[in-house]
């Protein structure tokens, strides 16, 4: 059997990013709490199987990114990698669930005759995917240049977190789009604020991120549901689920 060096190429990272890690986790209970994890718990949920599935790929995916932060930070770079193996596969099966979920969401909207609340629900997941995927591949491409990976992986995770601050109902509803904004991005900032901190350097892939989420903010796609092109795009989704 051949063993990895996991030296140089693979150093450990701080301890920090743990928590950076934990706090996605939090962000996503806090926020899902009230109209899922909650109502679960209670046994008063109703969502068809699809949806639960989907929500425990989500559960699934956190917990790899805590387990993979973690052995990264205490050296365990020989577990990071063997999970990493899987975690490439279950990133892939994060994105297919998300758009069968989405679409299955919208296609029972469209057959209840709701189709203008199809149509408006539609962007944000796909714009969810839209910026995870390209961000994961990315992660995964760079997954021998560690300072690059972590940080992508970091943006991409974030970048999931958007569904669950939308529901945080102390935000208010739609609530402020820079508290939602700083909120959603906690842990890109936290991740920045310490590379500042130790380098007295801001990584670009952190600006990239931040300038994604942006451009995919709540305040964004409440303008990009209300124009002709989105319209026009979401009204063919329509034709072709009826």
């Amino acid at each position: 059997m051949v063993t990895r060096s996991i030296s140089p190429p693979f150093p450990a990272t701080r301890p920090f990013y743990i928590g950076v890690a934990l706090v996605a986790v939090i962000i996503a209970f806090v926020g899902f709490w009230p109209t899922y994890f909650g109502p679960l718990l209670a046994g008063t949920v109703k969502k068809r199987p699809l949806i639960h599935f989907h929500a425990a790929i989500f559960v699934g995916w956190l917990l790899v990114f805590v387990a993979q932060t973690t052995f990264a930070a205490r050296g365990r770079i020989d577990l990071h990698i063997k999970l990493g193996k899987i975690g490439i596969g279950y990133g892939a099966l994060v994105i297919v669930v998300g758009l069968l979920a989405t679409f299955s969401e919208f296609a029972v909207r469209v057959h209840a005759g709701t189709v203008a609340d199809a149509q408006g629900r539609l962007l944000g997941p796909l714009l969810d995917m839209s910026v995870f995927a390209p961000l994961f591949a990315a992660a995964v491409y760079y997954r021998f240049k560690p300072q690059l990976h972590k940080r992508l992986m970091i943006v991409a995770t974030t970048a999931l977190l958007i569904a669950a601050v939308t529901r945080m109902r102390f935000l208010g509803t739609p609530g402020h789009p820079a508290l939602v904004m700083l909120v959603w991005t906690l842990p890109i900032l936290l991740a920045l604020g310490y590379d500042f901190a130790k380098r007295r350097i801001v990584h670009p892939v952190y600006v990239l991120g931040l300038v994604l989420l942006l451009l995919e903010s709540p305040m964004v796609r409440r303008v990009a549901r209300g124009t002709e092109t989105w319209q026009s795009i979401s009204g063919w989704f329509v034709t072709f689920v009826k």
